[in-house]
């Protein structure tokens, strides 16, 4: 009896594993269709603001489901996901400082200006 307790751990982790590779497929796929949708909505006429936003949101989802199931955020310690995210907030804030330190203006030759 304790031979059969002992391989059935085994059993139910390789269980685990599969649905694991059946999320992974699926958020593949579902990441797949997204791409698509945002390649398609590119050449819709709509307003300009309305595709921008759309597509921000579409990425923003991706972005979302490749954190937490490929990079395993989800199954991994909430600390670990909020540094993460600590980083990820500071590394947006220098991108913003730096885009309006070094604006377009700055890049132009003094020649050029007037």
């Amino acid at each position: 009896m304790s031979s059969a307790t002992a391989h059935a751990p085994a059993a139910d982790h390789g269980h685990h594993e599969e649905s694991k590779f059946q999320i992974y497929v699926q958020i593949a796929m579902l990441l797949a269709v997204i791409t698509g949708v945002e390649i398609i909505g590119v050449y819709l006429p709509f307003a300009k603001w309305l595709i921008v936003t759309a597509l921000v949101v579409l990425s923003v989802v991706k972005f979302m489901y490749v954190i937490f199931f490929f990079m395993h955020l989800r199954w991994d310690k909430p600390f670990c996901t909020v540094m993460f995210f600590i980083g990820l907030v500071l590394a947006t804030g220098t991108v913003w400082a730096l885009l309006l330190l070094f604006s377009v203006k700055d890049g132009i030759p003094l020649s050029a200006l007037p």
